[in-house]
């Protein structure tokens, strides 16, 4: 028998809220358990769309009382939360919603099944952050980078990073930790009044070849970037991330997170820096980060019909940058999947700009609906590979082949429902 909805709001929230907020949150939470109900997912969005039917400003009212970091950007935003989320909550109460539900709906639902003091650590999708910024009034602003993603429907990035620039100026949080490797985060961060710049060794340039601020050229040199035009630049940093350490605080950490890759690392660094920002002690913070050894299925090992497989994410062409890393080097066969929906984009000509030539030797089975995009792709990148019509099919041609290692995990890379299809095929529904 399914339990009904709890009739009031969390504990230590209910005597805080305006009635007609506290209406908000319960209608939210009724719809949000009828969802559940019935089976039409975690109920979460829908839940907190009801809620702010009835009341609008909820967001606001949800968070006065509390201390706030919001965390965003195209890439590593959802690992970064978590990550922050860890840190944080070894030493306090944390309310987060690192699973991924990351606009105003998903926060507000996220914020209502919590004290209302409790700190929040909050993902927001990159085109939101003007309006959670201005709701929250967050203290602390991760900011990690701009990259093209989705590119039927998401504005270009240069206009993305002006929208960050104006919120930042609007409502001024007390830190900004910023990516001081990519211009186009660069120059919207600089309109904070305190910013903590982290060098990150971000190798992807290709979408910030122009400048920001005058539409001159950026010219990357070494660690170093500039305009050609203008006086934007790399600024000083304050953190430092290398192939073992992670310098801050006028300390050196070394990294053993059970997250893999340098992209991981750099995860890491904002959440120490922003721990610190936060009053966090810091070698606490570094302590918990070892417990993340995967963050909403991502590099989850799983068992499917009896051959382990290692899940992977990678939605775009920075982000592919940073998966290849991880990818290169092993023999082993390899199983990529791309999708085309609404969650991904509809556009898929970014597999153009993937130096998926990285696999080296590696055999490659490509699927996912557009499995044959990608096949056009590995043809003309002399990439050894075949089609499959299911990643079941994938796993017999994994099998069948030579290069197969029981003992090795087969890595499964795809895009985001792709990702999310073969986790519910291992048991991970999130």
């Amino acid at each position: 028998m399914t339990a009904a909805p709890a009739s009031t709001p969390a504990s230590g929230q209910a005597k805080r809220l305006r009635p007609r907020a506290r209406l908000a949150v319960l209608a939210g939470r009724t719809v949000a358990w009828a969802s559940r109900v019935v089976h039409f997912g975690t109920g979460s969005v829908i839940g907190g769309r009801v809620s702010l039917l009835i009341d609008r400003n909820l967001l606001a009212e949800l968070t006065v009382s509390r201390e706030v970091a919001i965390v965003s950007a195209t890439n590593g935003k959802t690992t970064t939360t978590k990550l922050l989320s860890t840190a944080l909550g070894s030493q306090e109460p944390i309310v987060s919603n690192w699973l991924g539900a990351n606009m105003t709906p998903g926060i507000v639902a996220a914020l209502a099944a919590t004290n209302s003091t409790d700190t929040a650590v909050l993902e927001v999708d990159e085109r939101w952050v003007d309006s959670v910024l201005r709701a929250t009034n967050a203290n602390t602003v991760l900011l990690l980078n701009l990259s093209r993603d989705q590119l039927d429907r998401t504005q270009e990035v240069r206009k993305l990073a002006e929208q960050w620039r104006k919120a930042l100026a609007a409502t001024p949080p007390r830190t900004v930790i910023a990516n001081a490797d990519d211009p186009l985060v660069t120059w919207a961060a600089l309109a904070a009044p305190r910013v903590t710049w982290i060098a990150t060794g971000q190798e992807w340039t290709a979408d910030a070849a122009g400048c920001p601020a005058c539409s001159g050229r950026i010219d990357f040199v070494g660690t170093q970037w500039a305009c050609t035009s203008c006086d934007l630049k790399r600024p000083s940093v304050d953190v430092i991330v290398d192939d073992n350490d992670i310098s801050i605080a006028g300390r050196s950490f070394r990294s053993p997170l059970a997250l893999p890759g340098r992209v991981n690392r750099v995860n890491a660094a904002f959440a120490l820096a922003a721990s610190t920002a936060m009053g966090a002690d810091l070698d606490a913070a570094f302590d918990a980060l070892d417990d993340v050894t995967e963050v909403a299925g991502r590099y989850r090992v799983a068992d499917l019909n009896g051959t382990k497989i290692r899940l992977l994410l990678a939605k775009n062409p920075a982000g592919w940058h940073e998966a290849l890393e991880l990818l290169e080097g092993p023999s082993t066969p390899l199983i990529i999947a791309i999708n085309a929906r609404i969650a991904d984009g509809h556009d898929p000509s970014w597999l153009w700009d993937v130096a998926y030539e990285r696999v080296g030797d590696r055999f490659v089975i490509a699927i996912g609906e557009r499995r044959h995009d990608l096949a056009v792709r590995f043809r003309y990148g002399n990439i050894s590979h075949v089609v499959a019509d299911s990643i079941e099919e994938a796993i017999e041609f994994v099998r069948q082949s030579p290069d197969f290692d029981t003992n090795v995990p087969v890595d499964v890379a795809s895009n985001y429902t792709a990702f999310q299809d073969h986790l519910e095929k291992v048991g991970g529904v999130l």
